[in-house]
């Protein structure tokens, strides 16, 4: 979708711009999503190397790494900065406040500070949003009638997004209106998913919703395997973790939205303010379930569920 009704011209500026890039995974696990990115920014005429210079960082992992990397980019001055998550966001915001700052996602860019309003951002940031609150309720409702035995919730989280504890508090409450009781399970670093898994072993979850972000994300080889080694119906707010084994996710395509936001970019180039742009909300959504992990628990997709699926994984 292009915004404000305007049509991009899919001509990049005269001047050859420098654009920075800043993503807290590592390049591996970032890969296919930074090649959305940079697909759109070709469509729109913007190729690495010949109409524009493209600086990128990666955190590998390390959200401490931040602040530094995106001093980085300030020292460079580059003519805005494409990132994603809380923490990227604000590390790109200190370290250049006067940049323009697009963000491919972001889960509640209001309450995280990001920009005063969706419709309105109101500073130098703006981007795309991921629905993480909205979509709570719908994503356990979908694990429910994949697994209706499913009883016992663990949600797994990073508080250090600023953005993720509305999400957290919503996804309670609808498990609770589903009948399950719920255990919500704080991973800041590494060594916090070996305390996470110990207390789902001792509760004996079974089943479990990890709220996405760029640390879960990086991790999500870890979180799927303890899930398939316990049995555990899990639910994800993103396709990438069933295209590594995950059994079931329900949420906006984050291909699509770094894709999009080549056009946030595009517009603010050609002198559009961050300010007067609205942050848009997903138009691609996706219902992706792994049909060997389903196999392997013992589940038999549903007929009803069979007739929603975007995408299965074998």
């Amino acid at each position: 979708m292009l915004l404000g009704g305007a049509q991009a011209t899919g001509q990049p500026a005269t001047k050859t711009p420098r654009i920075g890039m800043l993503f807290t995974p590592t390049v591996s696990a970032h890969a296919p999503l930074r090649k959305a990115l940079r697909d759109g920014l070709e469509e729109l005429g913007y190729v690495e190397g010949r109409t524009a210079v493209i600086e990128t960082r990666y955190a590998e992992g390390r959200v401490d790494h931040l602040p530094q990397l995106a001093a980085e980019l300030a020292a460079l001055k580059v003519d805005i900065i494409v990132t994603a998550g809380s923490a990227a966001i604000n590390a790109a915001g200190q370290a250049a406040p006067t940049t323009p700052i697009v963000f491919c996602g972001a889960g509640d860019a209001v309450a995280a500070g990001h920009v005063v309003s969706l419709a309105h951002p109101g500073g130098n940031v703006t981007g795309l949003s991921v629905l993480g609150t909205e979509l709570s309720p719908k994503r356990l409702q979908l694990l429910k009638e994949l697994r209706p035995s499913s009883a016992r919730l663990a949600i797994l989280f990073n508080p250090a997004d600023a953005g993720m504890m509305r999400r957290v508090t919503e996804a309670q409450s609808a498990a609770r209106s589903l009948g399950m009781s719920v255990v919500p399970l704080e991973v800041r670093t590494p060594v916090d998913f070996d305390n996470a898994f110990a207390a789902m072993t001792k509760d004996r979850s079974d089943a479990l919703l990890t709220v996405v972000d760029a640390f879960t994300l990086q991790n999500r080889k870890r979180i799927v395997d303890f899930a398939a080694t316990h049995r555990i119906a899990a639910m994800y707010e993103t396709r990438e973790f069933v295209d590594s084994g995950g059994l079931i996710s329900y949420g906006p395509s984050l291909a699509d939205n770094y894709r999009r936001a080549a056009v946030y970019v595009d517009k603010i180039l050609k002198g559009a303010k961050p300010a007067d742009l609205p942050v848009e909300q997903p138009t691609k959504f996706e219902l992706v379930i792994n049909r060997a992990t389903a196999r392997t628990l013992g589940l038999t997709v549903p007929p009803s569920l069979q007739l929603r699926v975007d995408a299965f994984v074998d």
